[in-house]
Parts: C-alpha cells; sequence; structure tokens
C-alpha cells in the first residue's frame, strides 16, 4: 500500500445561474479535507469554461491536464428533468483518455428521486470513458431542505455514505495505482 495522498478531484457537474451546486460540492469538500488519505480540490465547470466543439484551447488543454493528474474524482451532480447537466457530459467527451482507469463516486441532489437518476445514467457514460464507477453513492433528496444556511448537514445518511464513499474511492485508487505502476491502462 502507498502513502502518497490521493489526488481527489471534486467535479461540480452544474453550470446554471443559481445553482445549488456549491453548497453540496462544499459540503463534501469540507469532510474529505478530514480525512488524511484525500488531498482534495474542486473542478468547478461553470468556472472550466469548456467549449463544447471540444477544440483545443488553453482551457482544454488546462482541464485535461487537470484530470490526467488526478487520482480519483467525485462528480456532484444535480438531477434536471430526469437526467445529469449537459456540461458535465461535455467535460467527460473533452477529456477522454485522461479518465482512462480511474475510480469515480457520486454525490447527487435533486427533488424526491435525490438525483438517482442522474447517476444511474452517469454509471454508464463514465464505464464507456473506461472509468471505475463505486457502489457507494450520497443522494440529497429535496436538497435544499437537507442543509441550514452554513451548508451544513444532519442527514445521517449522506453523512455516513460520505464516509463509505471515500472507503470505497481509496481501495479502488490503490489498486489501480498498483496496476498502472507495472503496465499502462490498455485503451
Amino acid at each position: 500500500m502507498t502513502t502518497d495522498r490521493i489526488r481527489l478531484e471534486v467535479v461540480v457537474g452544474s453550470v446554471r445561474t443559481g445553482r445549488f451546486a456549491p453548497v453540496v460540492a462544499d459540503w463534501f469538500v469540507r469532510l474529505a479535507g478530514e480525512d488524511p488519505r484525500f488531498e482534495t480540490s474542486v473542478l468547478d465547470l461553470a468556472v472550466a469554461d469548456l467549449p463544447t466543439d471540444h477544440t483545443d484551447t488553453p482551457q482544454v488543454q488546462r482541464f485535461r491536464s487537470r484530470v490526467d493528474a488526478a487520482d480519483a474524482f467525485v462528480f456532484v451532480t444535480p438531477e434536471y428533468n430526469h437526467g445529469y447537466p449537459a456540461a458535465l457530459k461535455n467535460a467527460v467527451d473533452t477529456a477522454k483518455e485522461e479518465w482512462r482507469g480511474k475510480p469515480v463516486g457520486f454525490v447527487s441532489y435533486g427533488g424526491l428521486s435525490g438525483g438517482l437518476r442522474a447517476t444511474e445514467q452517469l454509471r454508464q457514460v463514465v464505464a464507456e470513458v473506461h472509468m471505475v464507477s463505486v457502489r457507494q453513492t450520497v443522494s440529497f433528496h429535496q436538497a435544499r431542505k437537507r442543509f441550514d444556511a452554513d451548508g451544513h448537514t444532519e442527514d445521517g445518511a449522506a453523512i455516513d455514505g460520505h464516509a463509505r464513499l471515500l472507503e470505497q474511492l481509496s481501495w479502488w485508487t490503490e489498486a489501480v495505482r498498483g496496476a498502472r505502476a507495472t503496465r499502462p491502462y490498455p485503451g
């Protein structure tokens, strides 16, 4: 087992004005910051400003480099009309090779479904770019009611799910690191 910290990128998938995503992402990052196994940063797609035609621009190169440097990912996604945001699909399509062989977890939010339909669709997409989707998810049903004004939640299932999600990401990252050290992922 390696002692190197895991470079975890938390990808904020919503780019809408007035979005709730930063509240959910900040909560996740705050808790992940307490886990010494992880070096966590936020990759906010609203700031990344990726072109939809995948033109090789400086921002695309920076985005791909950041994805390539990460060991693992958490996608924070809302559910919009039974699906996930187009910006998140664009991000996956922009950096195809850089995602390969890396674990990903999901934190979703929404109305009654808690974003779970978006998560299930994303599992299909990340499998296509050869990511390893961990089983544990964190889901916030009626998310705006789950957080206080300071961005904290007392949702026990989410807090417990957060810990299990990090445990699974850690396990998969260690397994993938070992494999990558001996042989590149076959693309």
